[in-house]
């Protein structure tokens, strides 16, 4: 395989700005890719033809396909994706809120959608209830994939470019090893003349390279932040999240305490619950102790388990009791119900599922 073009998704305007004259194309270029969600060169009616043939010899314009769509009963679609290298990559189309309208058929709230995003062809960390974690690492994704991604969800769901979207780094990879990329990305879809979603919008969710926290919260992008935590005690964190010896819990509870947040918001914890393993009472009082001083959300996700694991899935009832003890006690606490249950909806499941099949 020849050397792979860059996608234009790869560059910020301004970046643009330097590689195309006359400047006032990058703009019309910009509309194509994030307004018209453009799949080649050939979809820019207005762009002359021979700037069209000079771009396409240096770069492409999507550096990804669909090759796979799984649709659950809730709304919920996983999306395989092929890169140029022939490597996949998932991304999900999370349904939040219902659209709402009044007798006269009028809407009168927008549905709300959600995208999880990929940051990475693998992963490093090898959490030991994580499918992605299996295949091992493989390669980081460009600025450009981590953003095509939410260009392709958007074309595919038919869902205009100036209606509200968030965006969680919580698919594939650890977002913080890919950080500069990462940060390019979301810089990329901060731009008001592309998709314009404001770090307010966007989660990156990690599973605590503490000194990444810190890097990230300099670069001050205005996003927020979410925690897999998953346990409370250095030991049983370090089975699930061997990177756990070298960035223990403490330090990410001081990096999250110097982390950059908007006042009226709260970091998110993410808390997998195992059967048998961190859902007890006990546990929930030492996560009521462990995040006494910071303003926080906990989101309990039942594990969702898969071919070949021994991991077992926690019951309802010690959900809700855990539940109810952290809210008892002065955190706000949520139950995340899973999405997709009925279909591959954990990170790794479709890619892992696809590959058995093959």
């Amino acid at each position: 395989m020849g050397k792979l073009k860059p996608s234009l998704l790869d560059f910020t305007q301004k970046e643009l700005l330097e590689l195309i004259k006359p400047n006032f194309r990058v703009k019309q270029i910009y509309g194509w890719l994030y307004h018209q969600y453009a799949k080649n060169f050939e979809d820019m009616k207005n762009i002359p033809k021979a700037l069209k043939e000079e771009l396409a010899q240096k770069y492409i314009v999507n550096p990804m396909k669909i090759v796979k769509k799984e649709i659950s009963t809730d709304g919920t679609i996983k999306y395989l994706f092929e890169l140029q290298d022939g490597k996949t990559v998932e991304a999900v189309w999370l349904k939040m809120k219902e659209e709402l309208t009044d007798e006269a058929g009028n809407v009168t709230q927008e549905a709300k959608y959600t995208i999880c995003v990929s940051t990475q062809v693998g992963c490093k960390v090898g959490c030991s209830f994580c499918l992605t974690a299996k295949g091992g690492f493989t390669r980081d994704l460009t600025a450009g994939e981590i953003v095509a991604q939410v260009v392709n969800l958007k074309r595919d769901n038919d869902h205009k470019h100036n209606r509200k979207i968030n965006i969680v780094y919580m698919g594939m990879g650890e977002p913080l090893d890919n950080l500069d990329n990462l940060a390019k990305a979301i810089e990329i879809f901060q731009d008001e003349d592309g998709l314009c979603i404001s770090g307010k919008r966007q989660t990156v969710s990690t599973s605590g390279l503490s000194s990444k926290i810190d890097k990230l919260g300099k670069m001050d992008l205005g996003v927020h932040i979410a925690i897999s935590l998953h346990a409370v005690d250095d030991e049983l964190r370090t089975e699930l999240i061997p990177m756990n010896k070298a960035h223990n819990i403490s330090s990410i509870i001081e990096a999250v305490k110097r982390f950059p947040i908007d006042t009226r918001k709260r970091v998110m914890f993410e808390y997998l619950v195992i059967k048998n393993k961190n859902d007890d009472i006990a546990s929930a009082k030492n996560l009521v102790k462990l995040l006494s001083d910071i303003k926080a959300k906990v989101n309990l996700i039942y594990f969702n388990p898969y071919f070949g694991t021994t991991y077992e899935r926690p019951s309802r009832a010690d959900m809700v009791a855990f539940q109810e003890y952290l809210i008892n006690h002065g955190l706000l606490c949520t139950i995340r119900d899973s999405k997709g249950i009925d279909i591959s909806a954990a990170c790794g499941q479709l890619k892992e599922k696809t590959e058995r099949d093959l």
